[in-house]
């Protein structure tokens, strides 16, 4: 939920508790003020009406005028008010209204509904009229009903209308200061997203609110240490990958040195045994054939090792050669089923030799899945090369037709990507049109460490 949006509606919310309160509150101390009234003027007649036969039993006022309420209504008589004198031998009685009813109801049913549930407004006050403990009459004041829900609703409409006016005040000022508050929100989750990215140089700026402060400062920190981190870890992985091919460089040369002079001293051997066995045991010949058929096996074995090792002409000729030989391997292994192309704009040689082995590595990676998994007919290898970048593109119009691209052998996506990453290149999978899969790599053709 948006905060700004959460914090509004939870102000309204206890706005409107507030007004629901306050609103009960108005109307029971207004219902209260109402009883307080009718029965203060029930007092105030009663008292009136017993100076009144004071008078007339002393003989100064006239009988016939009893009771008289004139004084009452010259004194601003309440509206609405009815007042009623039963003698207590029924003998005589009068009554007096003062103000009309509302001729127009302007509140709403429902709460003039509640309100004489509630309240039980029109409650009459009931005073006897008594002199010298003997007893007269009775005076009944009775108030309406309905200016009293009239009142009610008035009093009740301000209320409405002031709490509305401060709610949307209180809202207003809320929504400005939390969008400016709130306003660093943005700018922190913009920095993620760009650090998630892998911008791991973004930083995050001062904020003026602590709070913000804070989190951006915990945030950049979190980035540095990131960063470190990274770093030291492309450190670590460059430094495996020269380990690495220091130890296929070894291999290679034992390899060339021992178990191919051994073979070929073998196949040597053999042959001496082949001819000297045509000449003294016909029988041996066979056996010396098959002698030199294993030789012939396990050399072809060791020279495909060697090349997938290191092979001879990238230290000789570089990175060119050994990408036109890699090429030129899979053609003839390919029998025509696969036609591989390769096409080599700048130089080279301006590529350092890690980077170089890294490009070599790649392309040896790529072409073999491409022939065991896509089932292409035809492979393009492209390697662009200028002063800053060297850019290579692997395609095949194979039987890939969306990502991600599954792969489980050699380094695999997962390896190139570790060597992109550490020599600070960037690395591309994509789908061709209409089928098959293109693979980019960008690395600069030279990089300190």
């Amino acid at each position: 939920m948006n905060l700004q949006r959460h914090l509004l509606s939870r102000i309204t919310l206890a706005a409107l508790l507030c007004l629901l309160v306050i609103a009960s509150y108005s109307l029971h101390q207004s219902h209260r003020q109402a009883e307080q009234n009718t029965q203060q003027i029930a007092e105030s007649l009663g008292k009136q009406l017993e100076s009144q036969l004071l008078l007339i039993n002393a003989g100064i006022g006239q009988g016939n005028a009893f009771p008289d309420f004139e004084f009452w209504k010259q004194s601003g008589s309440h509206p609405g008010i009815c007042l009623a004198y039963a003698s207590i031998d029924s003998t005589m009685s009068r009554n007096l209204c003062n103000g009309n009813k509302p001729s127009i109801a302007d509140w709403p049913d429902d709460f003039e509904a509640a309100y004489l549930r509630i309240f039980n407004p029109g409650l009459q006050a009931i005073h006897p009229i008594v002199i010298n403990g003997r007893r007269y009459g009775t005076l009944t004041v009775s108030p309406s009903a309905e200016l009293e829900i009239a009142d009610a609703w008035n009093k009740t409409l301000s209320l409405m209308q002031l709490t509305g006016s401060t709610v949307l005040a209180v809202c207003l000022l809320v929504y400005l200061s939390t969008r400016r508050a709130l306003r660093p929100a943005q700018v922190i989750v913009t920095g993620l997203e760009a650090m998630e990215s892998g911008d791991l140089d973004c930083r995050l700026p001062a904020f003026e609110l602590n709070e913000w402060q804070r989190i951006a400062t915990a945030i950049n920190q979190l980035a540095d240490s990131q960063q470190q981190l990274l770093e030291e870890r492309q450190k670590l992985v460059v430094k495996l990958i020269n380990l690495q091919e220091e130890e296929r460089r070894y291999l290679a040369g034992e390899l060339h040195d021992e178990f191919g002079q051994c073979l070929a001293a073998i196949n040597a051997v053999a042959a001496t045994i082949k001819q000297t066995a045509a000449q003294q045991c016909p029988e041996l010949m066979d056996n010396a054939d098959h002698i030199s058929r294993i030789t012939a096996h396990m050399l072809n074995s060791v020279r495909q090792m060697l090349g997938r090792l290191r092979p001879a002409e990238f230290d000789e000729l570089g990175l060119s050669a050994s990408l036109n030989s890699l090429v030129a391997g899979w053609n003839a292994l390919g029998n025509g089923k696969i036609r591989y192309q390769l096409n080599i704009v700048g130089d080279s040689s301006a590529v350092q030799d890690l980077q170089a082995m890294t490009l070599f590595r790649i392309t040896q990676e790529g072409l073999t899945n491409i022939a065991k998994h896509a089932a292409a007919s035809n492979v393009s290898v492209n390697l662009i090369i200028n002063s800053v970048t060297a850019r290579l593109t692997i395609q095949d119009d194979g039987i890939a037709r969306h990502l991600p691209f599954s792969d489980a052998t050699g380094i695999g996506l997962l390896g190139i990507r570790e060597r992109i990453t550490a020599l600070k290149g960037q690395f591309r999978l994509s789908i061709a049109v209409p089928h098959g899969l293109i693979l980019e790599v960008e690395l600069p053709v030279s990089t300190i460490f």
